[in-house]
């Protein structure tokens, strides 16, 4: 069986990490035109829709004053969109100039030779590449992370309160009881929110392997083959399906979607999620909701490092573009040390530059909580530089829905995944 060669991301963000708490249209739409010839990049993200209103425009507004000749039409569009957009500009060959990339989208990308090597791009330039952390591939550099979001639990103050429960459980029983006694208040509130749509097949990475790599575990071997056969990850699927059985958890996992999760939390239906720290901005616009954010709990008895189950605003440039020269310009501007933290400030996210300190690591205890957690783990998304890594993701959702659903057993149903996986690193 062919194996996968990962990424250098997990060893480049841990050092990224500890460097923080020390310090505390497509590629040929732009063009010249408009006024006194000015070139006019596009760049595609979904960063935008999450941050707060008009504080993504006021950063790129800067950018035009700073670099007087060059335009930016700014696309924001939530992050399913701009998938879809990517994915159709990167067949087509009108891939926007500066696009907002998920890791895990690198590899298939690199392999339609959509994106441009950065290296060759910042060689040109006095960049300090040391001081950021790229996704490295066997071919080339074609992702920067601008911003890292770690995936906390949340929890609902109120809901704890009113079940009884007087801290934020850190061990899987403690969880079970707090899961239990919240979905006892009744009035169809349920202790946990599980989205596993296969739609937007995230939720098997972001909630249901974040509990498998916190305590220690991967789904990748040292040698870079599938290992879902784990006993360890055996017993996580057991674990989650005995509190389906239990009906902790909120109705309607195969269907739930990310932005679903995050509305039943929102609007007081769930005691408990795991998101996003990104998501905090929205959280906040309702007034009335009191929550916290803790690590995510681990098998009784565990005592190693916690893995941290994270996203990131990664940037690249189309290779299609004609204006790569200026494509680089914005990712410079993004990365310098007070823009990357006035928008991590902005984010609620911990920067991509090792030398940027925003203030909300001490001000906000929810993001000290989470800061937190994110430097006493290691950081995991074994999905970023591994190919197909979508439908991955959605082969071992298919199967762990088997499971809960009682179509197989948690072995029975890893073990297929295993089997397709292994077909699916063979063939790519």
């Amino acid at each position: 069986m062919k194996a996968i060669r990962k990424s250098t991301w997990l060893a480049g963000t841990a050092a990224i990490a500890v460097g923080v708490l020390a310090a505390c249209g497509g590629g040929t739409s732009g063009g010249e035109g408009g006024d006194g010839g000015d070139v006019t990049i596009e760049f595609a993200q979904w960063w935008g829709t999450e941050l707060p209103d008009g504080s993504f425009q006021k950063l790129i507004d800067r950018f035009e004053e700073e670099n007087p000749g060059i335009k930016v039409q700014v696309n924001s569009q939530p992050y399913s969109n701009t998938k879809d957009q990517l994915v159709a500009g990167a067949a087509s060959g009108t891939m926007p100039d500066v696009v907002g990339l998920d890791g895990n989208w690198i590899y298939d990308f690199e392999k339609q030779g959509a994106l441009a090597n950065l290296a060759e791009l910042w060689d040109a330039t006095d960049f300090d590449v040391s001081k950021v952390n790229p996704i490295e591939m066997e071919s080339g550099t074609y992702m920067i992370p601008v911003e890292n979001f770690a995936y906390p639990l949340f929890v609902n103050n109120e809901l704890m309160e009113q079940a009884g429960v007087d801290e934020i459980p850190t061990t899987w029983s403690e969880f079970e009881e707090a899961a239990k006694k919240i979905s006892d208040l009744g009035d169809g509130i349920s202790g946990w929110v599980l989205p596993l749509s296969l739609e937007s097949a995230v939720g098997i990475k972001n909630d249901f392997l974040s509990w498998y790599w916190a305590a220690g575990g991967r789904v990748i071997d040292d040698a870079g083959n599938p290992d879902l056969t784990n006993p360890e990850l055996v017993e996580v699927l057991d674990f989650i399906n005995g509190l389906r059985e239990d009906g902790v958890i909120a109705p309607g996992i195969a269907n739930l979607q990310e932005q679903d999760k995050v509305e039943e939390f929102q609007n007081g239906r769930v005691g408990m999620m795991i998101s996003s720290l990104a998501h905090i901005n929205l959280l906040d616009q309702d007034t009335d909701l009191d929550f916290s954010v803790g690590g995510l709990p681990v098998k009784d008895g565990y005592s190693g490092v916690s893995g941290v189950t994270f996203a990131s605003w990664g940037i690249g440039v189309a290779e299609a573009s004609d204006h790569k020269e200026e494509a680089w310009k914005l990712i410079d501007f993004l990365l310098q040390v007070d823009v990357n933290e006035e928008l991590s400030q902005l984010a609620n996210a911990f920067p991509g530059h090792a030398d940027a300190k925003p203030d909300f690591i001490t001000e906000d205890e929810r993001i000290a909580a989470a800061f937190d957690v994110w430097n006493d783990g290691t950081p995991v998304d074994e999905f970023i530089g591994v190919p197909v890594s979508e439908q991955l993701m959605r082969t071992l959702d298919e199967q762990v829905q088997r499971a809960l659903s009682g179509g197989a057993s948690s072995t029975e149903a890893l073990e297929a995944a295993q089997a397709t996986w292994e077909d699916l690193f063979e063939s790519n």
